[in-house]
């Protein structure tokens, strides 16, 4: 599996929250199983954001008194997932 990938998978079928970075990429390591570093998964998330698959993860709410990190697909995101899934 591609780090990509990784992130893909780990936000389908709902998001991943986490209070900073380093936090999601430890929940994403849980869910997927995967090895990859912090820095892996941060270059893997820019990519996911820069081709419109995942939201920006970090995101100051409404209402908000801080930021937060949620990794969420978009609506390319979900189509990629699902031509993953039928592999």
């Amino acid at each position: 599996m591609t780090p990509p990938e990784v992130i893909l998978r780990a936000a389908w079928p709902g998001a991943v929250t986490a209070d900073n970075a380093e936090a999601g990429f430890a929940r994403i390591r849980e869910l997927t199983g995967c090895t990859l570093d912090d820095a892996a998964l941060a270059s893997a998330v820019a990519a996911c954001v820069a081709e419109r698959k995942i939201r920006e993860p970090v995101r100051l709410p409404e209402g908000a008194l801080q930021c937060h990190w949620t990794l969420e697909l978009t609506v390319a995101g979900v189509a990629a997932v699902r031509a993953l899934n039928e592999k």
